[in-house]
């Protein structure tokens, strides 16, 4: 952190600071230090970040990463959310009710200030100055950021996903519960792997959004989902996590079997509707077999369902092995 911006911070702290309309505030009481917490430094989003105390405020800003926290036994953390485009697990819904959504999508710079948090998790569009604001901003007010590295790292892995629990328990000091959650995820994503055995790979469309154009995964988590399932995803060379893709280019590849990511206002039945209808599409496989799945859109960023949608890939892959 920059000599200025700590200066800032310190005369903050010990003088107060002036609300709109000048009056004195003070400031709100430093969290609580563990005695045996040690200060870690990672790199998120291309930022040094040092985490150096327990955070007693977190904010999380999409719905996966809200289901890590409330996995994690850390709902009690939590002093607001946002974004919640989807519905979380239903095993977390009575507890996330309980808990502020600071706006629809994401909250304003002011708006996630306002809530005086001490943490921030979401995955990598939240932390743009379009949206709540980069990680460095963000952590020159004093709050300690961490992105998804599953989010925005071009061809993440589970391995990404388990890094992220790592950090989120040793951050919280719930080490335990992060390393009981990556061995369950570890052992239920190898007996997929079993069971396929050496099946050969079933050709996969990811339709995320429809138009003129497709909008589909390529190489990011859902990819890499999809062959541990025994899959493969037929716009894997695009050197992009997401990307606008033709339907020529759909036809050409020839899916057998088209994914449909469930979220925001459009049903997945209206994409479905929407592929089954479209002329180009007619002699595709996936469409004349009528092969499609549809799978919320929390399943496929990184948090607690990846395993989980690993076994429903494959299921639908599969279907005569499960």
């Amino acid at each position: 952190m920059k000599k200025a911006t700590l200066l800032l911070i310190w005369l903050l702290s010990t003088c107060g600071f002036l609300t709109a309309n000048g009056a004195q505030e003070e400031p709100s009481a430093p969290p609580p230090v563990s005695q045996d917490f040690e200060p870690f430094t990672v790199e998120t989003f291309g930022q040094q970040i040092t985490y150096d105390h327990v955070p007693e405020r977190a904010v999380s800003l999409n719905a996966h990463t809200t289901e890590i926290m409330l996995a994690m036994g850390l709902g009690d953390k939590l002093i607001g959310t946002a974004y919640n485009n989807a519905p979380v697990l239903p095993e977390y819904r009575e507890e996330l009710n309980r808990i502020p959504r600071l706006a629809e999508k994401y909250p304003s710079l002011e708006v996630f200030l306002d809530a005086d948090p001490d943490f921030v998790f979401g995955r990598s569009s939240a932390f743009k100055e379009t949206a709540v604001g980069t990680v460095e901003t963000i952590n020159e007010y004093g709050i300690m950021p961490y992105v998804c590295k599953g989010s925005y790292t071009t061809g993440a892995t589970m391995e990404d996903v388990y890094e992220d629990f790592t950090i989120i328990g040793k951050t919280f000091q719930v080490e335990d519960r992060a390393d009981s959650i990556i061995t369950g995820m570890k052992n239920q994503i190898e007996n997929v792997k079993k069971t396929i055995g050496d099946r050969q790979s079933i050709r996969v469309f990811v339709l995320d959004s429809t138009g003129d154009t497709a909008f589909t995964a390529c190489q990011g988590l859902q990819t890499s989902l999809i062959e541990a399932a025994g899959g493969k995803n037929i716009f894997d060379d695009i050197d992009k996590t997401w990307a606008k893709v033709s339907w020529e280019e759909v036809v050409d590849r020839n899916p057998e079997l088209i994914i449909i990511n469930e979220y925001g206002s459009t049903p997945s039945a209206d994409k479905i509707a929407f592929a089954m209808d479209l002329p180009a599409l007619a002699e595709v496989d996936a469409v004349k077999n009528n092969r499609f799945l549809v799978i919320d859109l929390p399943a496929v960023f990184p948090g607690i369902r990846n395993a989980d949608t690993v076994e429903k890939f494959a299921e639908a892959f599969y279907p005569d092995l499960f």
